[in-house]
């Protein structure tokens, strides 16, 4: 059984708080571009300050490679890829890294699989070895596949009578219903116990190879060490991917409301749209809009209406989510059961009022000071910022888009905001309601 970090042995404890150190760094960090003699391509920020090395990379293909009948697949092979690699079994494998203070995490998403190297300096070539034999010989052995198995089982049958996760699951398949996005990540009670091995291993050769691969580095470490180091981690990966073709999604049932029974005692309400591509023109007007519609917590016109006013509901928010394949708008709130339908009113009006008429002058510039003024909190952590490198990359914005980001956001103009306004929010939305509401004319399906 793995350790849990709350009881690793004192040295290996103190070690781990290392790798939560804040560094130093802000949109003004100078990220370098290191090739190694292999042709793999990382992206570094020097912080010699801590420490500490931290990877992170991005293989494209997610959950979109699972099987069609076998949903999950990829959220598997992440769960299992620390459990056993080379000639370590799982229990050597976790006791090398936990020695080590080694921290590997890896995780599927609708596009891509991510994954993470946390280590003190004086570890890499430890952690290196670690993550090479992981990505490159993963074993997938019957014991480990079986813990997983159960272990995911458990959590989906949990899923079953959570409202969030009932709204969630349902939004996607209802918006998506013959596509690749419209599965659930996790799988499902169907789908994973239909999983044997083969799928976890060709969903592995398929997936991790270097063409497609995507790494920032953050840390105790310079270029020249770097290079040989990439070669040395990702080198044994095949250099083309085998990835099979996710066409476009179109979202659909917009305009529909989909209503669960659920006996709790909040209502879930889940929503969205359709948003702007991440490297369309009019993306970064819609982030600001966002921002005023409900990506500002406190300040947001959706959180003004429904919590401050009213006080409906604890939390309310909105967010942009540019995938590959689609452009989304996505929201959501959880109120009591008797006053969803008016919450949903109230979020359907914002939403209608802020598309025909835009933000006002002082809002625009508000959001602007806010969003370039926090954009620094985002850089703050070693891990935060190696994230950040990756999903530059993966949106292709320019390996100096953290020093233009905020010029971006300072050229948005009111015509802009007011434009894109209508553009954004004028599509219609799908949502999804879990609860006790008992609002007329809705479809209604099961959990």
């Amino acid at each position: 059984m793995r350790m849990h970090r709350a009881f690793l042995p004192f040295a290996a404890a103190t070690a781990w708080l290392a790798l939560t150190v804040a560094a130093p760094a802000g949109p003004s960090t100078k990220i370098e571009r290191v090739i190694s003699p292999g042709g793999i391509e990382a992206w570094l920020v020097q912080e010699k300050a801590v420490p500490l090395v931290a990877i992170d990379f991005a293989f494209e293909g997610g959950a979109n490679q699972d099987p069609v009948e076998k949903p999950g697949v990829g959220t598997m092979v992440a769960a299992l890829l620390d459990e056993g690699a080379g000639d370590l079994d799982a229990r050597a494998f976790q006791d090398r890294a936990d020695r080590n203070a080694v921290e590997l995490t890896f995780r599927a998403q609708r596009d891509h699989l991510h994954g993470s190297l946390r280590v003190l300096r004086e570890r890499l070539d430890t952690g290196a070895d670690l993550l090479r034999l992981a990505l490159t010989a993963p074993r997938f052995d019957a014991e480990p596949i079986e813990r997983i198995r159960e272990q995911m089982l458990t959590r989906l049958r949990r899923e079953t009578t959570n409202p969030n996760d009932i709204a969630s699951r349902i939004w996607w398949r209802t918006g998506f219903p013959d596509h690749p996005y419209g599965r659930p990540l996790n799988g499902s009670l169907e789908s994973v116990p239909l999983i044997v091995r083969d799928d976890l291993t060709d969903y592995a050769r398929r997936v991790f190879a270097r063409d497609h691969l995507k790494i920032g580095v953050v840390g105790d470490i310079d270029a020249a060490t770097l290079a040989p180091l990439l070669d040395r981690i990702f080198g044994g990966l095949p250099e083309k991917a085998d990835l099979r073709p996710v066409p476009p999604a179109t979202l659909g049932s917009v305009g529909q409301k989909v209503f669960v029974e659920l006996d709790v005692p909040q209502t879930v309400l889940s929503f969205g749209g359709l948003g702007i591509p991440r490297k369309d023109p009019d993306f970064i007007p819609a982030y600001v809009i966002n921002h005023i519609l409900g990506g500002g917590s406190f300040s947001s016109r959706l959180y003004r209406e429904v919590r401050e006013k009213r006080g409906l509901a604890y939390s309310i928010y909105s967010y942009l989510l540019p995938l590959e394949r689609a452009a989304l708008i996505m929201g959501g709130t959880q109120v009591r059961s008797d006053r969803a339908d008016e919450t949903l009113g109230l979020i359907q009006a914002e939403i209608r009022r802020l598309a025909e008429s835009g933000p006002t002058a002082d809002e625009l510039e508000k959001t602007k000071s806010y969003l370039k003024g926090s954009y620094a909190l985002g850089f703050d952590t070693s891990s935060k910022i190696a994230g950040g490198l990756v999903q530059i990359q993966l949106q292709d914005l320019g390996i100096d888009y953290i020093e233009r980001r905020n010029d971006l956001i300072d050229k948005v103009t009111l015509d802009d905001v007011r434009r894109v306004s209508k553009r954004l929010l004028d599509g219609g939305f799908l949502v999804t309601v879990v609860g006790r509401s008992q609002a007329q004319g809705e479809k209604r399906q099961g959990g």
